[in-house]
Protein backbone atom coordinates (compact mmCIF):
# COMPACT_ATOMS: atom_id res chain seq x y z
CA UNK A 1 0.00 0.00 0.00
CA UNK A 2 2.48 2.04 0.86
CA UNK A 3 3.83 4.49 -1.94
CA UNK A 4 7.85 4.14 -1.58
CA UNK A 5 6.82 0.06 -1.60
CA UNK A 6 9.89 -0.56 -3.93
CA UNK A 7 7.98 -4.08 -5.58
CA UNK A 8 7.17 -3.47 -8.75
CA UNK A 9 6.16 -7.35 -9.38
CA UNK A 10 3.07 -8.31 -8.07
CA UNK A 11 3.60 -9.96 -4.66
CA UNK A 12 2.62 -14.04 -4.41
CA UNK A 13 0.18 -14.57 -2.11
CA UNK A 14 2.20 -17.32 -0.55
CA UNK A 15 4.67 -14.34 0.54
CA UNK A 16 1.72 -11.73 0.92
CA UNK A 17 0.39 -14.56 3.67
CA UNK A 18 3.72 -14.56 5.22
CA UNK A 19 4.29 -10.82 5.56
CA UNK A 20 0.88 -10.68 7.53
CA UNK A 21 1.94 -13.10 9.94
CA UNK A 22 5.43 -11.88 10.87
CA UNK A 23 3.65 -8.04 10.40
CA UNK A 24 4.73 -6.71 14.11
CA UNK A 25 3.20 -3.48 13.43
CA UNK A 26 -0.28 -4.77 14.41
CA UNK A 27 -0.73 -7.55 17.44
CA UNK A 28 -3.50 -9.90 17.09
CA UNK A 29 -5.56 -7.56 14.53
CA UNK A 30 -8.90 -8.16 13.84
CA UNK A 31 -10.61 -7.99 10.23
CA UNK A 32 -13.53 -4.94 9.58
CA UNK A 33 -15.38 -3.88 6.83
CA UNK A 34 -15.80 -0.19 6.06
CA UNK A 35 -18.38 1.77 3.82
CA UNK A 36 -17.15 4.84 2.31
CA UNK A 37 -19.65 7.39 0.30
CA UNK A 38 -20.26 10.75 -0.60
CA UNK A 39 -22.62 12.91 -2.34
CA UNK A 40 -21.00 16.10 -2.31
CA UNK A 41 -18.26 17.84 -3.66
CA UNK A 42 -15.67 16.28 -5.13
CA UNK A 43 -16.84 12.81 -4.61
CA UNK A 44 -13.44 10.36 -5.74
CA UNK A 45 -11.30 12.57 -4.32
CA UNK A 46 -12.89 12.54 -0.78
CA UNK A 47 -13.04 8.89 -1.13
CA UNK A 48 -9.34 9.07 -1.45
CA UNK A 49 -8.64 11.19 1.04
CA UNK A 50 -11.29 9.10 3.36
CA UNK A 51 -8.97 6.09 2.51
CA UNK A 52 -5.90 7.77 2.91
CA UNK A 53 -6.94 9.22 6.81
CA UNK A 54 -8.12 5.17 7.49
CA UNK A 55 -4.16 4.47 5.88
CA UNK A 56 -2.77 7.19 8.67
CA UNK A 57 -4.20 5.30 11.64
CA UNK A 58 -2.31 3.80 14.44
CA UNK A 59 -3.67 0.63 14.82
CA UNK A 60 -5.12 -0.01 11.23
CA UNK A 61 -4.18 -1.62 7.88
CA UNK A 62 -5.71 -0.87 4.87
CA UNK A 63 -6.32 -4.78 2.90
CA UNK A 64 -8.20 -4.06 0.27
CA UNK A 65 -9.89 -1.01 -1.68
CA UNK A 66 -13.36 -2.14 -3.88
CA UNK A 67 -14.17 -0.85 -6.77
CA UNK A 68 -16.32 2.62 -6.50
CA UNK A 69 -20.07 2.27 -7.79
CA UNK A 70 -22.38 5.48 -8.74
CA UNK A 71 -25.45 4.62 -6.60
CA UNK A 72 -28.80 6.89 -6.45
CA UNK A 73 -29.61 8.27 -2.47
CA UNK A 74 -31.36 5.98 -0.34
CA UNK A 75 -34.67 6.78 1.33
CA UNK A 76 -34.87 10.22 -0.26
CA UNK A 77 -36.88 11.77 -3.49
CA UNK A 78 -35.37 10.78 -6.71
CA UNK A 79 -33.58 13.19 -7.88
CA UNK A 80 -33.55 15.55 -5.02
CA UNK A 81 -29.81 14.97 -4.82
CA UNK A 82 -26.65 13.98 -6.22
CA UNK A 83 -25.71 10.72 -6.89
CA UNK A 84 -23.23 8.98 -4.30
CA UNK A 85 -20.06 7.58 -5.13
CA UNK A 86 -19.68 4.38 -2.89
CA UNK A 87 -16.72 2.06 -2.02
CA UNK A 88 -16.15 -0.18 0.14
CA UNK A 89 -12.50 -1.04 2.52
CA UNK A 90 -11.35 -3.92 4.24
CA UNK A 91 -8.87 -3.31 7.39
CA UNK A 92 -7.10 -5.31 9.72
CA UNK A 93 -6.95 -3.31 12.88
CA UNK A 94 -6.02 -3.35 16.86
CA UNK A 95 -8.73 -1.26 17.12
CA UNK A 96 -12.27 -1.98 19.29
CA UNK A 97 -15.34 -1.71 17.15
CA UNK A 98 -15.63 2.16 19.34
CA UNK A 99 -12.59 3.60 19.05
CA UNK A 100 -12.51 2.57 15.05
CA UNK A 101 -16.40 4.22 15.40
CA UNK A 102 -14.07 7.35 16.99
CA UNK A 103 -11.70 7.35 14.15
CA UNK A 104 -14.69 7.07 11.30
CA UNK A 105 -16.57 10.37 13.04
CA UNK A 106 -13.16 11.95 13.34
CA UNK A 107 -12.75 11.65 8.77
CA UNK A 108 -16.10 12.71 8.42
CA UNK A 109 -15.63 15.47 10.70
CA UNK A 110 -12.03 16.26 8.65
CA UNK A 111 -14.38 16.43 5.87
CA UNK A 112 -17.01 19.05 7.10
CA UNK A 113 -19.69 16.21 7.28
CA UNK A 114 -22.86 17.73 8.56
CA UNK A 115 -25.22 15.41 10.50
CA UNK A 116 -28.57 17.41 10.35
CA UNK A 117 -30.84 15.53 8.64
CA UNK A 118 -31.29 11.55 8.16
CA UNK A 119 -30.38 10.49 4.58
CA UNK A 120 -29.35 13.89 3.83
CA UNK A 121 -26.56 14.62 1.37
CA UNK A 122 -23.15 14.56 2.68
CA UNK A 123 -19.53 14.93 2.11
CA UNK A 124 -18.85 11.68 2.99
CA UNK A 125 -20.21 8.87 5.05
CA UNK A 126 -17.75 6.36 6.83
CA UNK A 127 -19.64 3.20 8.11
CA UNK A 128 -18.45 0.41 10.17
CA UNK A 129 -20.16 -2.37 7.91
CA UNK A 130 -18.92 -5.61 10.10
CA UNK A 131 -16.36 -6.07 12.82
CA UNK A 132 -14.77 -9.76 12.62
CA UNK A 133 -17.75 -11.79 13.64
CA UNK A 134 -19.50 -9.46 16.08
CA UNK A 135 -22.86 -9.25 16.31
CA UNK A 136 -24.09 -6.41 18.87
CA UNK A 137 -27.60 -4.59 19.25
CA UNK A 138 -25.63 -1.61 20.76
CA UNK A 139 -27.59 1.56 19.95
CA UNK A 140 -24.34 3.55 19.25
CA UNK A 141 -22.72 0.66 17.19
CA UNK A 142 -25.30 -1.58 15.80
CA UNK A 143 -23.13 -4.61 14.34
CA UNK A 144 -23.41 -5.79 11.58
CA UNK A 145 -24.25 -1.97 10.25
CA UNK A 146 -28.23 -2.48 10.57
CA UNK A 147 -29.21 -2.47 6.33
CA UNK A 148 -26.17 -3.72 5.13
CA UNK A 149 -27.56 -6.79 4.14
CA UNK A 150 -30.22 -5.30 2.21
CA UNK A 151 -27.77 -2.40 0.54
CA UNK A 152 -26.39 -3.42 -2.58
CA UNK A 153 -23.66 -0.61 -2.72
CA UNK A 154 -22.49 -2.26 0.27
CA UNK A 155 -22.74 -6.11 -0.96
CA UNK A 156 -21.45 -5.33 -4.16
CA UNK A 157 -18.15 -3.70 -3.89
CA UNK A 158 -17.49 -5.64 -0.54
CA UNK A 159 -18.43 -8.75 -3.01
CA UNK A 160 -15.84 -7.62 -5.45
CA UNK A 161 -13.14 -7.34 -2.93
CA UNK A 162 -14.04 -10.52 -0.99
CA UNK A 163 -15.97 -12.91 -2.77
CA UNK A 164 -16.41 -15.52 0.19
CA UNK A 165 -17.44 -12.45 2.73
CA UNK A 166 -20.55 -13.23 5.09
CA UNK A 167 -22.91 -10.98 7.47
CA UNK A 168 -22.68 -12.12 10.72
CA UNK A 169 -26.00 -13.03 11.23
CA UNK A 170 -27.00 -12.63 7.74
CA UNK A 171 -25.25 -15.04 5.74
CA UNK A 172 -23.03 -15.45 2.88
CA UNK A 173 -22.98 -12.05 1.07
CA UNK A 174 -23.03 -13.94 -2.40
CA UNK A 175 -26.51 -14.86 -1.09
CA UNK A 176 -27.83 -12.04 0.23
CA UNK A 177 -27.12 -10.00 -3.50
CA UNK A 178 -29.61 -11.97 -4.80
CA UNK A 179 -32.47 -10.37 -2.60
CA UNK A 180 -31.63 -6.92 -3.28
CA UNK A 181 -31.56 -4.36 -6.93
CA UNK A 182 -28.18 -3.71 -7.80
CA UNK A 183 -29.62 -0.30 -9.04
CA UNK A 184 -26.00 1.12 -9.33
CA UNK A 185 -23.61 1.38 -11.58
CA UNK A 186 -19.89 0.61 -11.86
CA UNK A 187 -17.63 4.34 -12.12
CA UNK A 188 -14.74 3.47 -14.51
CA UNK A 189 -11.93 5.89 -13.03
CA UNK A 190 -8.58 5.72 -14.47
CA UNK A 191 -6.92 4.18 -11.35
CA UNK A 192 -8.32 2.08 -8.38
CA UNK A 193 -8.92 4.15 -5.46
CA UNK A 194 -6.03 3.16 -2.79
Amino acid sequence: MSSSDPTVQPVPASVVEQVDAADVTLSNPKRAVISIGSNLGNRLETLQGAIDALEDTPGLRVKAVSPVYETEPWGVEPGSQPSYFNAVVLVKTTLPPDSLLERGHAIEEAFERVRDERWGPRTLDVDIVAYQDVVSDDPLLTLPHPRAHERAFVLVPWHDVDPEAEVPGRGPVVDLLAGVDRELSLIHIGRRLG
